[in-house]
């Protein structure tokens, strides 16, 4: 049994079970929340508190219900935005014939793709007070040279194929040339870097919200959970340990989910079909049908000192033996 063959379901099901929990939470938690109770001691078990309290005396299942809205939604508003700008300029790169224009696009870019991601958060930061929005610009700005590039590399070969001169002959319109064919060649690979990408955004975005950008200090938010709760992880680990494990599984969720889709996507059944057309079905056809059969051998006659004996002669009858 081919390895290949079997994890595809399982995998998209394991995918589907760690992503479910922090999607649900971040996403219909705020419905469930309720009214804030009063506040306890920090970083307390029990009293009506089943997870604990936190640094101020906070519910923490309550926090957890409130802050898993803005991660996600920062997330996916910056990962959208990146493409929504890379998509385009890594087209018009790929399809130009201008070699002036693409030098154009590419080269402020990679000036930007030089700057840490961190790094330009933390001085925009320094200058300016961003907040959720702003951060989603800022988080979509580091990823823009990154995803231009993903673009024009994934789409290269495709706009160089004989077929982009035959629709551009025919008078077919640069769109539906760059989008209808040129990029639904590229649509697996863009598909699989969009999966790594959200990740690696979810994880800057918790990571700015960690740091104090975007967020305020007592801000409802997984990331800032697991900053200010840290100092009491000893004496009230519940505070730290569940937004953290709730960011990991959206992470890790997000990357299986997006390999299942595409490796079922890709092992589809017409293509199974199509590979078992000609394989021959060895649960009909024995090992001894397969085969053909081999000749017989014929022995080989037994060499002789002298001349060949007479037939049906016997050496105990001959007197000179």
């Amino acid at each position: 049994m081919s390895p290949r063959t079997v994890p595809g379901p399982r995998r998209f099901t394991l995918a589907l079970l760690i992503i479910t929990v922090p999607l649900l939470l971040a996403l219909l938690g705020p419905l469930f929340a309720g009214e804030p109770g009063p506040r306890a001691a920090s970083f307390t078990l029990g009293g009506g508190h089943w997870a604990g309290t936190d640094f101020v005396g906070r519910d923490v299942w309550r926090q957890l219900l409130l802050g898993g809205r803005p991660v996600v939604l920062t997330a996916l508003a910056a990962t959208a935005l990146a493409y929504a700008v890379a998509i385009p300029l890594g087209l018009i790169a790929a399809l130009t014939h201008r070699g002036w224009l693409e030098e154009l696009l590419m080269r402020p870019l990679d000036v930007l793709l030089a700057v840490p991601s961190l790094l330009f958060l933390l001085l925009v930061a320094a200058v300016l007070t961003p907040d959720a929005g702003g951060l989603a610009l800022l988080v979509a700005l580091v990823n823009i040279p990154d995803a231009v590039r993903a673009v024009r590399a994934a789409t290269a070969e495709a706009a160089a194929r004989p077929a982009v001169e035959a629709l551009r002959m025919q008078g077919e319109t640069w769109w539906r040339t760059a989008i209808g064919y040129v990029g639904r060649s590229a649509l697996r690979t863009l598909a699989a870097d969009a999966g790594v990408r959200l990740t690696g955004v979810l994880y800057l975005v918790a990571t700015a919200a960690f740091l104090g950008v975007g967020a305020e200090p007592d801000a409802a938010d997984w990331a800032v959970m697991v900053d200010r709760n840290r100092t009491g992880m000893f004496i009230q680990p519940w505070a730290v340990v569940l937004p953290a494990v709730l960011i990991m599984a959206l992470t890790m969720g997000t990357n299986l989910l997006f390999d299942a889709a595409l490796t079922r996507r890709d092992r589809g059944p017409g293509r199974e079909r199509r590979g078992r057309r000609f394989a021959p079905d060895r649960r009909v056809q024995g090992p001894a049908q397969d085969r053909a059969p081999r000749p017989a051998r014929t022995p080989a006659p037994p060499p002789t000192d002298g001349p060949p004996r007479a037939p049906g002669r016997d050496e105990k009858s001959n007197p000179c033996t």
